[in-house]
C-alpha cells in the first residue's frame, strides 16, 4: 500500500507494471480494487496507478469538500508528485467524468481518455442515485445500516451479473466512506454537465457502455459520440454498469486495443 501527501490530504494508490504511466480512477462508492484485474492486464506495457479519491478507500477523509473539481485537483496534484507529465486516464462511472473534466481543465496532462459507464451529463444518473445526493436521505441511510445494505443489495441484483461479488466489494468500500463524501460527491456528479464542452477535448476518447446499465443511462454513449471531437464508442450488449465484472475478456480487449494506439 502506497500513499502521498497532497495539499489537501493523503492519497492512497496502488501501482504495478513497467513502462508508460496510465492512471485508473474508480467510481462512486468504489476504490482502486475495481482495477486489480485491469492492472494485471496492463503491466507488460504500462506502469498502472490506481488511486483512491479523497473520502474513499484508504485516502484521507478529513475534508470539507468532495466535489468533482476537488477530484480533478487530486489527480493533477498526484501527477505532479509522481513526476508524470502526461498519461492516458481511464475512469469508471464518476471516475470517467473526473477524467473528462481533467482533460478540459489540464489538457496537457491527458494523452487519451477512456470512460466506462460514465455520465457526461449528471442528469443521466439513476433516480435512486440522485436521491442519495440528498443530505437528509443520505443521513437516514447512514444512520440505519440495514436500510443502506438493503439499498445496495437490491441494486446489486440488477447492476451486474456478478451481483454477489459486487455486493461484497461495495459493502467493503462503503465502510471506508464518510457520510460527507457519500452524498456530496454524488450530488456534485448529478449537477455536472460537460455536454457543451466535450468537443474541446482534442485527444482520443473511448466510451464503453453496457446496454443493461441501470445506474447511468447508456444513452450517454450517444451523447459522447455526438459531441466529442474524436470519439471511439463501444456498446456492450452483455454488460450493465460494471463491464469489467460482466464481460472481463471483452472489456479488456477493447480497452487494450484503444490504449495500444498510443504505443
Amino acid at each position: 500500500m502506497s500513499s502521498i501527501v497532497t495539499d489537501q490530504g493523503v492519497v492512497h494508490y496502488e501501482v504495478s507494471g513497467r513502462g508508460r504511466p496510465v492512471l485508473l480512477l474508480h467510481g462512486w462508492l468504489g476504490s482502486w480494487g475495481y482495477w486489480a484485474e485491469t492492472m494485471a492486464q496492463l503491466q507488460s506495457n504500462y506502469r498502472a496507478y490506481a488511486l483512491d479519491f479523497w473520502g474513499f478507500g484508504d485516502s484521507g477523509k478529513r475534508r470539507n469538500s468532495f466535489l468533482m473539481a476537488d477530484f480533478v485537483e487530486l489527480v493533477n496534484q498526484f501527477m505532479d508528485r509522481m513526476g508524470i507529465e502526461a498519461a492516458p486516464i481511464i475512469g469508471h462511472s464518476m471516475g470517467g467524468t473526473v477524467a473528462l473534466s481533467l482533460a478540459l481543465a489540464h489538457p496537457q496532462r491527458v494523452k487519451q481518455v477512456a470512460v466506462i459507464g460514465s455520465p457526461v451529463n449528471g442528469t443521466s444518473l439513476s433516480f435512486w442515485l440522485k436521491l442519495a445526493g440528498t443530505p437528509w436521505i443520505a443521513r437516514m441511510l447512514w444512520q440505519i445500516p440495514f436500510a443502506l445494505n438493503t439499498f445496495l443489495k437490491l441494486f446489486s441484483l440488477r447492476a451486474t451479473k456478478e451481483s454477489e461479488r459486487w455486493f461484497s466489494m461495495v459493502t467493503r468500500d462503503v465502510s471506508d466512506t464518510t457520510l460527507d463524501s457519500f452524498f456530496s460527491s454524488i450530488r456534485s456528479l448529478h449537477h455536472t454537465d460537460l455536454t457543451s464542452r466535450i468537443h474541446d477535448i482534442s485527444v482520443p476518447i473511448m466510451g464503453m457502455y453496457g446496454a443493461n446499465d441501470i445506474i447511468v443511462n447508456p444513452n450517454q454513449a450517444d451523447t459522447l459520440e455526438t459531441h466529442a471531437a474524436n470519439p471511439h464508442i463501444v456498446r456492450l450488449p452483455g454488460s450493465g454498469h460494471f463491464p469489467m465484472l460482466d464481460e472481463p475478456e471483452t472489456f479488456h480487449h477493447h480497452l487494450m486495443q484503444f490504449l495500444y494506439r498510443d504505443l
